[in-house]
Parts: C-alpha cells; structure tokens; sequence
C-alpha cells in the first residue's frame, strides 16, 4: 500500500479483483469501506477478467504492475478511483499508466494525488525510468492529471495525446530552473 495525504493507494489481489468486477460492493465490505456509486463500463470488464486477472494470476509477473490499484479517501474510507499500470517496464524502462476517478469524486485533485504517489513508487522500482500514458485529446480532466505531475507531452495521433515522465528529464528540467520560478510553477524541490 502507499500512503498520500489523502488517499491510500491499494493494490488489489486476484481474488479482490472478482469482487471489484462484481459492482456490489462486496469488496467495499470485505475492505471494511464504506460504499460509494462505482460504475463499470463494460470494456473495464473486458479488461479485467481477459488481461489483468490472467496477469495477476500468473507468477511469473509481477502483480503490482498488472493489478488495479484502487485510491480510498483516508477519511471518508470510501473508493473514489482506480489505476492502473499496462503491465511491467518495457526494454526502454516504460511503464504505462491508466486511471479514471468515479464521477461523485471528480473535480477534487484525487487523480493528481494518485498519480503522484504511483510516481513516488514508480521511481524506487528496479528497470523503471519512465512512465508513458495516452489521453482522449478533448478529456482536458485527464491530460491536467498529467500536466500537474509533470508529464511532457510528446505527440499526438488518432485525437489522442500521448505523454511521457522520465526521471533523468525532470532531474534536468529541475536543473536548470531557478528554484523561485519552479516554486512559482508549483513543482516540488
């Protein structure tokens, strides 16, 4: 688990994985929360129950970048998102990530917090450099997500916006920047 100001950020194991698909909240139950109005739409099932329950299944993958991670307000002990990372570090070091806040939590910085802290993880992880993501050109939500956490935007195809963070980039850009003006840019020092 990993701990941010507001939100502990989960791991979720195969077995709570079918009960997270199930919507009935049972797992909310079985995690001692309270429930919240989770939805899912049925290409989240599809990819759960025919990539990342066969992932998480497997031992010879390492289940925490094949599982969903769920984000629970530390003070409500409710759910109010999920993300996920497209499997484990590619040749180049990549990670890919996805994530999506349940629409009663929107517009509260919970994805950005999220993110950061999958960030913060991402970095102590052995072969993990960088992480990749792609977001639907008009979702102005979901690419701020990025922009906050420092994501470089790196191209554009389809009506989709493709981004990356690597830590040498950031290292660099902090570098190179007059403390003030990032402060002034809400980066961290």
């Amino acid at each position: 688990m990993i701990e941010t100001l507001r939100l502990t950020l989960k791991p979720l194991t195969y077995d709570q994985l079918l009960l997270y698909i199930r919507c009935d909240h049972s797992l909310e139950f079985e995690l001692g929360l309270n429930p919240s109005m989770r939805t899912m739409t049925p290409e989240l099932v599809d990819a759960i129950e025919q990539t990342i329950l066969p992932h998480v299944a497997d031992p010879a993958k390492n289940y925490l970048f094949n599982t969903l991670w769920t984000a629970i307000d530390s003070d409500a002990q409710q759910m109010v998102g999920d993300l996920c990372f497209v499997g484990e570090p590619n040749e180049a070091g990549e990670i890919e990530i996805g994530y999506g806040t349940y629409p009663e939590f929107q517009g509260r910085g919970y994805m950005t917090e999220m993110v950061s802290g999958m960030i913060a993880w991402a970095k102590t992880q052995p072969g993990v450099r960088a992480i990749i993501a792609s977001t639907d050109a008009t979702n102005l939500a979901s690419y701020r997500v990025l922009q906050k956490n420092h994501f470089v935007k790196t191209g554009e195809d389809g009506g989709m916006l493709q981004w990356r963070l690597a830590w040498c980039v950031y290292a660099a850009a902090v570098a190179s920047v007059p403390a003030k003006t990032l402060m002034e840019l809400g980066w961290p020092l």
